[in-house]
């Protein structure tokens, strides 16, 4: 298991400053997406095309942002040839970076939706159900940055864990919305851009899990990408 004070006790100073550098402006670029896609659901919500106009404009600077610090990684590991703890910082920023650039991405699905919904003209009474998928996907990613910054193993599990509540939520949105289209045919097109939404958020969700599982391969050393939940709680508790 990582040493979560390892990081700070190099003989190089500057390699443990490039280190934190990294770290920083990935968490900072995670609460950058963080907002849009808070910002993306609030133009639904509101129908607010600005909004939605802001979000799209943002975009660019997250994917800005993705390879800036992708291309520092990529030195880092070069220069430095890390190992173990370090090497697994490195690799588990830059996976972090990816999932973070595709949540970007949905953001920007939603604020297209957004616009196409406001440009459609009557909001469906079905566009409540965006809300509280929304909040949920969103407590979820500011939760899986913060066991980053914190290499807080239990909380990563947490976030697995509302990511199943979240697949279950969503389950249960995208049934409601088939019964409104059933009852009023007229709504489909506008509904059909409220279940996309709620499609990216539940992706969203997805790679705030997949954070979290950086997190466990990070201060764990085990990759635990692709099993269950009874699994990931097994070896976060293993040798504890």
């Amino acid at each position: 298991m990582v040493d979560k004070d390892l990081h700070s006790h190099h003989i190089s100073a500057q390699f443990n400053a490039e280190l934190d550098d990294v770290k920083t402006r990935m968490l900072e670029m995670g609460g950058l997406v963080e907002r849009q896609v808070a910002d993306s659901v609030n133009a639904v919500m509101n129908s607010d095309g600005g909004l939605a106009e802001s979000v799209l404009k943002g975009d660019m600077r997250i994917n800005n942002m993705e390879v800036a610090i992708d291309e520092e990684c990529a030195l880092i590991l070069a220069r430095r040839h890390p190992a173990a703890s370090d090497l697994r910082l490195v690799l588990a920023i830059t996976r972090a970076l990816h999932d973070l650039e595709r949540m970007g991405d949905e953001a920007t699905k939603i604020a297209e939706h957004a616009i196409r919904l406001i440009d459609h003209g009557e909001m469906p009474r079905c566009v409540v159900e965006i809300r509280h998928l929304g909040n949920h996907v969103c407590m979820m990613v500011r939760d899986s940055l913060d066991c980053f910054a914190r290499l807080d193993v239990e909380q990563a599990l947490r976030v697995a864990q509302e990511d199943k509540a979240v697949d279950l939520e969503y389950a249960t949105a995208m049934r409601t919305l088939v019964t409104y289209m059933m009852e009023d045919a007229r709504s489909i097109s506008a509904v059909l851009n409220i279940m996309w939404s709620l499609r990216s958020l539940e992706r969203v969700g997805d790679h705030a899990r997949n954070i979290a599982e950086h997190v466990v391969y990070l201060v764990k050393g085990q990759d635990v990408r692709h099993v269950g939940l009874t699994e990931l709680e097994a070896r976060i508790h293993d040798g504890r």
